[in-house]
């Protein structure tokens, strides 16, 4: 129930993280566990406040992993793909961003991206939970915060290869 003012030591737009400074004492932090222990079929909660609704957790199972997902979002490159954990806890605008965490409690991913059903009509997409989101695995937070803590920035390797996503 308490606000702190925080300080941005660094962000990264490919993956939309950011590592924060709080002065704050005696904050309990949540572990962040190995992602690469993940198998398909472990039950998972994703926590956050989906459309407005706050204190809100949702469970389901990791329904796949490294799955390839374009990030898209407000200042995010449309080159951006993250290896994704998929699962079909319920994800929703306003819980990105929050931890998805194993049964033991520890974080194994940061809920980052929801499936989109393309509109017949309009040819936008619908959102919203339709048993599909994505979570970015909490060994590539690890790297990517490391790094941010460093440099105030992140590095990923690029090969000079684009995607054509128009060819199925």
């Amino acid at each position: 129930g308490k606000t702190s003012d925080a300080t941005i030591i660094g962000r990264d737009d490919s993956y939309d993280l950011a590592v924060i400074r709080v002065d704050r004492r005696n904050l309990p932090p949540l572990v962040l566990g190995p992602s690469s222990a993940l198998r398909v079929g472990d039950p998972v909660i994703a926590v956050g406040a989906p459309l407005g609704l706050e204190s809100t957790v949702t469970s389901g199972i990791v329904s796949a992993l490294n799955r390839p997902v374009t990030a898209s979002g407000e200042g995010v490159s449309t080159s951006s793909f993250i290896n994704a954990i998929q699962t079909d806890a319920a994800i929703n605008p306003g819980n990105s961003g929050g931890p998805l965490l194993d049964l033991a409690g520890r974080v194994i991913g940061v809920n980052s991206a929801i499936a989109r059903v393309a509109s017949a009509q309009s040819g936008d997409g619908q959102s919203g939970s339709i048993g599909v989101g994505f979570a970015i695995p909490s060994d590539q937070v690890r790297k990517t915060a490391v790094q941010l803590i460093a440099n105030g920035k992140a590095t990923h390797p690029v090969i000079g290869v684009l995607i054509d996503t128009t060819y199925k």
